[in-house]
């Protein structure tokens, strides 16, 4: 089967011709980010395979389904750039990888933490120049501290373990209880009390209607002072715009985020050499209690093999007419967990 691979890196493609082997599918490898103005690419392809930021709304859709395409491949557990709806009426189906490595966004999410609290960014800068003062570099215990977890699926659960080994107490807000979760000395609450009550909070929920902008203006006048956000999820759970406000006044007191609203043109490419456009996350680079990197959290080799496993699983499941349980219909609404 003849595949269009967009927002390709090298990477991917590693990973992809690995997993399939010398005859099973038949790669075509674009760079180009899949939107509305460039689906002529997929021209004689009968699958496309598409990642987090390529732009899978109706008219994207209908211009594929015109060039022959019957199968978007997503090479990631969240949906929320596809027109699932579009997708079904046009007799696209729509699979994904719900599970690649939950260890690796959870190990991700607890270095954040760790990084922002104890400083070992600037420390390493530091002694690189030959300072080897610490003034400037205090941290807390997270020992008794509170964390607030939105989302207690696989990677919040993860997330949550060696929080609770270190002593923290672990707060939990989501709409599907995890007794793992409670096993582990969790406390489910409602939302507003997850905010008041906790230092730090780390997201872990999918996005859709619900959930966007979960954190905004007035949610974050509700935390607690000098309060810690973590997000490893989707960048659009923050209206980052009211992050800057509450970073000035000090209610935010450390922000980290692998993921960010507007990253679409930004992430995964290199802009050394240009002026950044995006005046938000300018300014977000410019507080010290800030740390942003890359929407980097997936990236392990054991992640990226079972990415492009499960993948292949898809395309072959396809061609040869198997029903799969990755297969996403609109009657779903979010994310399998």
């Amino acid at each position: 089967m003849k595949v269009a691979v967009f927002s390709t890196k090298p990477y991917d493609q590693r990973f992809l011709s690995g997993a399939a082997g010398s005859e099973r599918h038949e790669f075509l490898f674009l760079e180009d980010r899949l939107n509305e103005r460039n689906p002529a690419l997929a021209a004689g392809c009968l699958a496309v395979c598409a990642f987090v930021n390529d732009e899978l709304n109706a008219t994207t859709l209908k211009l594929l389904a015109e060039r022959g395409v019957r199968l978007i491949a997503l090479r990631c557990a969240g949906f929320n750039q596809v027109d699932v709806k579009a997708a079904d009426a046009l007799g696209i189906s729509v699979r994904r990888v719900p599970a690649y490595s939950p260890y690796a966004v959870a190990e991700f999410a607890l270095g954040l933490i760790l990084t922002l609290n104890r400083k070992y960014h600037r420390a390493f800068n530091r002694v690189r120049e030959g300072n080897f003062g610490i003034d400037g570099l205090l941290g807390f215990d997270l020992h008794g501290k509170t964390v607030g977890l939105i989302g207690t699926g696989k990677i919040g659960l993860l997330t949550a373990k060696p929080l609770g080994a270190m002593g923290c107490r672990l707060l939990g807000c989501d709409p599907f209880p995890n007794p793992e979760f409670i096993g582990l000395g969790g406390e489910y609450v409602e939302l507003p009390a997850l905010l008041t009550a906790s230092d730090i909070i780390s997201l872990h929920c999918p996005l859709d209607r619900s959930s966007f902008h979960l954190i905004n203006a007035q949610t974050l006048a509700k935390m607690k002072r000098g309060v810690m956000i973590i997000n490893t999820s989707r960048g659009a759970l923050i209206d980052a715009a009211a992050l800057i406000g509450a970073l000035k006044s000090g209610q935010v007191g450390y922000l980290g985020l692998d993921v960010y609203e507007q990253e679409a043109d930004i992430f995964y490419e290199d802009l050394s050499g240009e002026i950044i456009q995006d005046d938000v996350l300018q300014r977000l680079l410019t507080f010290p209690n800030v740390m942003i990197t890359s929407h980097q959290a997936y990236f392990t080799d054991t992640a990226l093999r079972n990415i492009a496993e499960t993948t292949i699983a898809n395309l072959d499941d396809f061609e040869h007419g198997r029903p799969s349980s990755n297969e996403v219909k609109a009657e779903r609404g979010t994310a399998a967990r």
